[in-house]
Order: structure tokens, then sequence, then C-alpha cells
């Protein structure tokens, strides 16, 4: 199996940043894809961004031009830097991770989840 810790999040006023690392450990073959959900009290889960193995990123366009994720291959860590919230940024945010743990096993795993509110 594979693990995600989340770390970051917490409280920001509106313009402010925050900063969300994820760390995978465990049974890791190969990971595909590294990425953010978040979800809103009353709102369904979304994509906030995610980055393949090749590099290719996607991000949700609410967030387009003030969100920048990265990953550490070498540390199977993703980052999400969070610059200009805003108060509906406010929303729980889990990792997720696309992850072979064998030659030919894959599923999706999540982290716990960590809150991000915005707020002044």
């Amino acid at each position: 199996q594979v693990h995600l810790v989340e770390s970051g999040g917490g409280l920001a006023q509106p313009g402010g940043s925050l900063e969300l690392s994820c760390e995978a450990s465990g049974s890791i073959f190969t990971i595909v894809s590294m990425g953010w959900y978040r979800q809103a009290p009353g709102k369904e889960r979304e994509l906030v961004g995610s980055v393949n193995s090749g590099g290719a990123i996607n991000y949700a366009d609410s967030v387009k031009g003030r969100f920048t994720i990265a990953r550490d291959n070498a540390r199977n860590t993703v980052y999400l830097q969070m610059n200009e919230l805003k108060p509906e940024d406010t929303a729980l945010y889990q990792c997720n991770t696309y992850a072979y743990y064998s030659r030919s096993q894959w599923d999706a795993f999540w982290g716990q989840g960590i809150q991000v509110t915005v707020s002044s």
C-alpha cells in the first residue's frame, strides 16, 4: 500500500499565501501522478491541480495563475504553493496519487486531508 502524509495548510488572510506538501511512502513501484483535490462544505470534491510522471500539469480554472504545483520525484513529494488566496479557496485539501504498488497493480491513494481556511 501507499501512504500519503500531508503538511502545511491552516489559516490565511485573503490575498495571503500558504504551501501544502504531501509525501508518498510505502510499497511504491511507480507513481503515475500526484495532485491535490479539495472539498468545501456542501460542495463536491474537485481537482485543484495534478502533475504526472512526464511533468504535465493540470489546474482547475479557478486557481490558474494563483496556485503552483510542483513534484519532487526523488522524494515522492508534491507541493502546492497557493498565492492570492480567496475565501472561496477555503476547503479540505486532499493529496492524491495514482501509483503502481507492484509491477502490474495500481490504485488511487488518498491522504487524510488538511484544512485550509481563508478569512480575515
